[in-house]
């Protein structure tokens, strides 16, 4: 997630949208925590997903699929959120325009990372989750240990 991050400040700085400052870095910090939000559910989901009995593949499509709209909504309302801090003017406007920059395009960066190269990475390197045999009553539902050895 640091790279997100990361990718996103330089490349901002590169081009002198905004400098590397106190609200920048505020600004940063909530990103981590977004991201973070957006893209551990969506592995959490293909592991719970693949001790069901789905392959790694399957798993990550299925989990990437159904967390699309999560992500999305979430990105949109922090950008559309906080576009207006980009524009502002008058005194105090570079604070607003520094923490504005830094989460919008951060956002945005982070964003795509999470809906393309996340789950790239998780096919590549996840471990293969198998479920262990929970034993079952007749009607579907999970023994405690308890009763699974009466």
């Amino acid at each position: 997630m640091n790279a997100y991050r990361q990718a996103g400040q330089v490349s901002e700085a590169e081009v002198d949208l905004t400098t590397i400052n106190i609200y920048s870095q505020v600004g940063v910090i909530t990103l981590v925590g977004l991201i973070a939000k957006n893209g551990i559910p969506i592995m959490e989901f293909a592991n719970q997903l693949q001790v069901r009995g789905l392959s790694r593949l399957v798993a990550i499509r299925k989990a990437s699929l159904t967390r699309l709209r999560p992500v999305l909504m979430t990105s949109a309302a922090t950008i559309f959120g906080h576009f207006p801090l980009m524009l502002a003017t008058g005194p105090g406007a570079a604070a607003r325009n520094s923490i504005g920059m830094m989460l919008v395009t951060g956002m945005t960066v982070g964003t795509l990372f999470t809906l393309f190269v996340v789950p790239v990475f998780y096919s590549l390197i996840a471990a293969q989750h198998q479920s262990d045999a929970v034993p079952e009553n007749e009607t579907g539902t999970a023994l405690l240990p308890a009763e699974a050895e009466a």
